[in-house]
């Protein structure tokens, strides 16, 4: 995978916004960030042209409007930014970081969504490095 560009706090956003919906235009991204961030327009503008000068919105101009959308997948960046949390904080160490989470209060449900999460990519894992027979 090659180097995502590392997306503000802000400018995710704007981005979970446009991956919930796109095509959008300045304009609905203004109207529905406005009151829930407290910011200007222009601020929000600024957000959209450094997401567009990153590489992680793209644009097409109809007329005198612009619509904006995702050049990134949400999961790709959620990824990236999950592995720079994860070498950041950990040194990369996975083990650490569910220490450090299991450490907290978990409910027993919590505890047994968990399970099923580890047990399923353990099974999806052991049959995926099966090799067929001959």
């Amino acid at each position: 995978m090659s180097t995502l560009p590392k997306i503000s706090e802000a400018e995710w956003e704007i981005m979970k916004l446009i991956w919930k919906s796109n095509p959008l235009t300045s304009e609905e991204i203004i109207h529905q960030l406005s009151n829930k961030m407290k910011w200007s327009a222009q601020t929000i503008k600024t957000f959209i042209t450094r997401l567009i000068k990153k590489g992680a919105i793209g644009f097409e101009k109809k007329g005198r409007v612009y619509y904006y959308y995702p050049l990134l997948s949400e999961e790709e960046c959620i990824r990236s930014e999950n592995e720079f949390f994860l070498k950041k904080v950990y040194d990369g160490a996975l083990n650490m970081l569910f220490t450090k989470f299991l450490d907290g209060e978990l409910s027993l449900e919590q505890i047994e969504e968990l399970e099923s999460i580890l047990k399923d990519k353990k099974v999806k894992n052991s049959s995926d490095n099966k090799e067929p027979l001959k």
